[in-house]
């Protein structure tokens, strides 16, 4: 038994096509209408039988035999593939961030401090999505910071390198270009997942957009539910840079006051920092690892600080 699936995306028609029983219509509003303007609803209404295995289109139309996809196994060679790059480079810090943040913005230039820092001091394997952005900026400080660095890239991406499926500058063999978006995410997962005690990650969602939170609450629902992180956990620090995320962690707040969220659970799940010294700090501590030199004097200053 198949499935076909026709539609415009102006404003025409989805048609559904089973062709051993028969077809159903949706009739889809447009405008203003499909999103409740004009009553926002979608009609149903039976057809004929159709029994063809091709149905001729506009250039605005499309078919789709569901039979016939082949996703599945791509998607499983293509998380395959994640693996053995992660099994070559070595696990170690996942970048999340924005990929329209570019050089000029202030949250570029700390987090490329902050990527060759925490480079330098787990001394570990720096991931991202191999973007623009805030995820170059962690890329370059890691390669400033003289340690290994790999990605997850994907064919298009907001902002800049949007029709690329190569990194201008990075080695082929440090980062794969995915095509599927669930792929991409197991890898960014699994390179931040430790398999022993001396492996040394962390998760870092510095501030960005709709991607940027996507992976931010998966990771997050992952440690919550101890799908990863139970036997040994990794530690999630949040950037808070210039109260970026204040409104958000404002939101999740009203969630414990409604009883969506258990009260100081999600607190408990990740790290609030405001400041590339306060996450040194962090993982430090969680690695129980001497801060360096920059992480020591920035905590210097804000002890004369308080002093004062």
């Amino acid at each position: 038994m198949g499935f076909s699936v026709l539609g415009s995306f102006g404003c025409s028609h989805v048609l559904v096509r089973n062709s051993c029983h028969g077809s159903v219509k949706f009739q889809a509003l447009s405008g203003k209408e499909r999103f409740g303007g004009g009553g926002g609803f979608v009609s149903f209404s039976k057809l004929k039988t159709w029994r063809g295995r091709a149905l001729a289109c506009s250039k605005s139309e499309f078919v789709v035999d569901f039979e016939d996809r082949t996703s599945p196994h791509e998607v499983r060679k293509e998380i395959e593939r994640c693996y053995k790059l992660i099994h070559r480079l070595g696990r170690g810090v996942v970048y999340l961030g924005s990929s329209r943040m570019g050089p000029k913005h202030p949250h570029h230039l700390q987090s490329l401090e902050l990527g060759r820092e925490i480079a330098n001091l787990l001394d570990c394997t720096t991931w991202s999505g191999a973007g623009p952005g805030l995820m170059d900026a962690v890329t370059k400080g890691a390669l400033e910071a003289g340690k290994p660095v790999g990605g997850f890239k994907i064919g298009k991406e907001a902002g800049e390198w949007t029709a690329s499926n190569f990194h201008p500058y990075l080695p082929s063999e440090t980062y794969l270009t995915c095509r599927f978006f669930s792929a991409r995410k197991h890898g960014l997962v699994d390179a931040a997942v430790r398999s022993s005690s001396s492996e040394r990650t962390a998760v870092v969602a510095l501030p960005g957009g709709i991607g940027t939170l996507d992976e931010m609450f998966e990771i997050l629902a992952l440690i919550q539910l101890e799908r990863i992180g139970s036997a040994l956990p990794v530690p999630f620090l949040v950037m808070n840079y210039d109260s970026f995320y204040t409104k958000l962690l404002d939101f999740l707040g009203d969630c414990e006051d409604w009883g969506t969220v258990s009260k100081e659970e999600v607190a408990s799940l990740w790290r609030i920092c405001d400041n590339n010294s306060e996450a040194l700090s962090c993982l430090a501590e969680f690695y129980e690892l001497p801060p360096n030199d920059k992480c020591k004097q920035e905590s210097e200053k804000r002890s004369a600080r308080s002093s004062l």
